[in-house]
């Protein structure tokens, strides 16, 4: 079973990007995603930096992944898809079907979570088209997860999103900028301020959604680092770690020791649980509400309240 590092969904500034993949690199992880899957007009990196970490990382001895955008609204975002996915070294990404196509029987390519893939059918239209790889979506539970992987065509494998918060939904819309009283197209990119998105509360103050540009996240982190045996059990190929703005290289160790089989599951859960700023939940993985906590007579403890 191997370990891989999602790509950032965060608005960070250059420097910041670089400093984060400079550590990744002395990190125990096997698999990193690289590259922009929220919004085209986040621009700090461009392609050419993107593959100059990517090369940093491949000589680290990582499998480097291009991942694209989730939502494509204009023919010049499709231009950059063209031309990320004939990089001609590194696999990319699909989280969207335009990527799919585009990529079909020309570049390997891993269907991302953002993709909706809840049937066979779908697994074995992804694997006719090229794809060596799938993310399950973020909401499937056990039972789902467990007949779509035995179901999986043969040669495919499966990766589950296992810590960070989630991605939800996807809009045309910028709630970023509606929430600071700018269009879209004015934002002056307002998500550069907001490192870990904007929390979204409800009336009595409980922690709900996170905003991030044209992203929806959930406050709460997704946290199944408890059942990474039944995960190994089940036979899953790759675990995915979702990068958040602190604490990252400890989340990565705690995941590796369970891996390695040095470490026990149940404590890890409750010791990762401190860098869940919002507090974490697995209910999606239960069939139950996604926000909700199964396993334990009280969530685990998080650190702080968020923004």
């Amino acid at each position: 079973m191997k370990l891989s590092l999602g790509p950032i969904h965060y608005f960070w500034e250059r420097e910041r990007v670089f400093d984060f993949y400079r550590q990744a690199v002395r990190w125990p992880v096997d698999i990193v995603y690289l590259g922009e899957v929220v919004c085209s007009k986040r621009r700090e990196l461009r392609r050419d930096d993107w593959l100059a970490i990517a090369d940093d990382l491949a000589t680290a001895g990582k499998e480097v992944v291009l991942s694209t955008l989730a939502l494509v609204e204009a023919e010049s975002e499709l231009a950059s898809m063209r031309r990320l996915i004939k990089n001609g070294r590194f696999a990319i990404e699909a989280n969207d079907m335009s990527a799919v196509n585009l990529a079909r029987r020309r570049t390997p390519f891993v269907a991302g979570p953002h993709i909706n893939c809840y049937n066979a059918q779908t697994l074995e239209l992804l694997a006719q088209a090229g794809a060596l790889r799938w993310v399950a979506p973020v909401e499937l539970d056990r039972d789902s997860l467990a007949q779509l992987h035995a179901a999986r065509p043969q040669g495919m494998e499966t990766e589950v999103v296992v810590f960070g918060r989630l991605a939800l939904s996807y809009s045309a819309r910028c709630f970023t900028a509606r929430a600071h009283n700018v269009g879209k197209d004015d934002c002056g990119l307002r998500c550069l301020d907001c490192a870990d998105g904007m929390r979204l509360g409800t009336q009595d103050g409980e922690a709900l959604l996170t905003i991030n540009g044209v992203q929806i996240l959930s406050a709460r982190t997704y946290n199944l680092v408890a059942v990474v045996p039944e995960l190994k059990s089940m036979g899953v190929d790759v675990l995915r770690l979702s990068p958040q703005p602190q604490d990252m290289g400890e989340v990565v160790e705690g995941l590796r020791g369970v891996l390695n089989d040095t470490m026990p599951p149940d404590a890890v859960a409750q010791c990762l649980a401190q860098y869940a700023p919002d507090g974490v939940c697995n209910g999606y993985w239960h069939a139950r509400p996604g926000m909700d906590w199964v396993g334990c007579a009280t969530t685990p403890a998080s650190r702080g309240t968020g923004d």
